[in-house]
């Protein structure tokens, strides 16, 4: 079994002061795999000052500099690519392919950092004004279970391209994948106290990265109502924000849509990452005069996505990563049951062939209303709720109306029709027929969704503050 009983601070692996032990599972099996040490307030206190130290120095580096780190850190991770990938498969519960994909994506972070930064320029002449972009300080992170590495890389990335310190807190239940990286990120040699890991619980180390003076900006991806606690913390010493935030994100099946591809990019964008995806296409709104026709197809489509063993490569959904998960996705289903949406696919329980892991069947229910629970709440599972509209105002209306506005996805043949229901939806992307990611685009969302970007000359600017000067 693996303890994991050292954080990281000022550039070296220490033993934390707290005290607390965590268990950690494979979601797989629901086996205890091993313990982690929990970082406290102290330790969140020693993180701080050590990246307030460094600060002084780091902001002063070249833009050279800070690009040379910055592939060695591609390097370094890339390094422990397959460990990375065995720990994600472990402790995740993610399926193999999907493994391989978070750890390259975190790999990809730190060049994507690099190109990003080689052609900004941090001085502009507006005016009569010269404007600098200046680095914030010290970046309190805050990330989730569901994309560790990726969490970590992407946004440690901005911080170091920015000339900014970190101290990083990422979730406790990823603490054999922080562990991984962390060790990689060490032996690139980075300044010591430049970045910070701290790995605790969120109500009590990242609640000391919220209130304390000396962090001059929170990062933070999770839950809506952990992003309002931390708004809250954070607006008594005038913090910048980014928060990524949950999402409910429509899938808008134009009148023209050919299912034949139209249905498994529904499939995909709903069932990504096992459904555990902020972005993921949990609301599928189809023409009412073609619902038979798309009920029927995707009933017999979604047999391509088994849920099952992460290291088959045939599995397309892995278990939910913790007992709570799997109780809250249970627990939306059977509220789908009861408020009257009818199922066509899943349902209740675990999917055959399974028995002790928290996996759950690929579920899709119709005539679902968007007043309905499983229409208007997150559920971060694989829960598709089809609804049916009567012609593309109702479907813009229906998309719009949510609380949320991270993403939107649109399918249909004709791509100017597409593009014209797309810019219409409220959110902070939108994929029409299943385009590629660019990832140098601005990613984040409206209303409660979010605040602030990340990605790309976005994403470096939220660790920026302009300075004019005049003279």
């Amino acid at each position: 079994m693996t303890l994991i009983d050292q954080i990281y601070i000022d550039g070296a692996f220490v033993t934390p002061h707290g005290t607390d032990l965590f268990d950690l599972h494979n979601p797989a099996t629901a086996q205890v795999i091993g313990q982690l040490r929990m970082a406290d307030a102290t330790d969140a206190e020693a993180a701080i000052a050590a990246a307030k130290r460094a600060f002084a120095s780091f902001s002063r580096s070249t833009k050279a500099e800070r690009i040379a780190l910055l592939h060695r850190l591609a390097d370094a991770l890339d390094k422990r690519r397959e460990d990375l990938i065995e720990a994600t498969i472990e402790e995740y519960g993610a399926p193999v392919s999907r493994s391989a994909w978070m750890a390259d994506y975190a790999v990809g972070a730190f060049r994507l950092a690099a190109q990003v930064l080689e052609s900004y320029d941090f001085t502009r002449q507006i005016g009569t004004a010269r404007v600098t972009m200046e680095p914030l300080g010290v970046v309190g992170i805050i990330t989730p279970w569901n994309a560790n590495a990726g969490f970590i890389a992407g946004k440690l990335a901005m911080v170091i391209a920015s000339g900014s310190t970190c101290v990083i807190k990422p979730s406790e239940m990823s603490a054999i994948q922080t562990r991984i990286v962390t060790e990689a990120l060490h032996e690139a040699g980075v300044p010591a106290g430049v970045f910070n890991i701290v790995t605790g619980r969120g109500d009590v180390v990242g609640a000391a990265l919220s209130a304390h003076r000396d962090v001059a900006k929170l990062s933070f991806t999770g839950s809506t109502a952990t992003g309002r606690a931390i708004l809250r913390a954070g607006a008594e010493s005038f913090k910048r924000v980014t928060l990524e935030l949950g999402g409910k994100s429509p899938m808008v099946v134009l009148e023209d849509a050919d299912f034949g591809a139209a249905i498994p990019f529904a499939l995909n964008a709903g069932f990504m990452n096992s459904g555990q995806a902020c972005i993921a296409g949990s609301r599928i709104l189809v023409p009412a005069s073609r619902l038979a026709e798309f009920e029927a197809a995707i009933s017999e489509a979604v047999a391509a996505f088994p849920s099952g063993d992460p290291r088959d490569p045939a599995t397309a959904i892995g278990p939910m990563v913790s007992q709570r998960q799997w109780d809250r996705v249970q627990s939306y289903i059977t509220k789908g049951l009861n408020e009257g949406a009818r199922l066509l696919t899943g349902g209740e329980g675990r999917p055959e062939g399974t028995r002790d892991g928290w996996f759950v069947k690929p579920t899709i229910f119709s005539d679902v209303r968007n007043d309905m629970t499983i229409a208007r709440e997150e559920i971060f599972g694989p829960v598709l709720s089809i609804i049916p509209y009567a012609d593309e105002e109702q479907a813009i209306s229906i998309a719009n109306d949510t609380d949320y506005g991270l993403h939107a996805y649109v399918a249909g043949r004709d791509e100017s029709r597409a593009r014209s229901v797309a810019d219409r939806i409220v959110a902070g992307r939108v994929i029409i027929n299943a385009a590629p990611m660019e990832m140098s685009a601005p990613f984040g969302g409206f209303k409660h969704s979010g605040i602030g970007r990340e990605g790309g000359s976005f994403g470096l600017e939220a660790f920026l503050e302009p300075k004019a000067v005049m003279g």
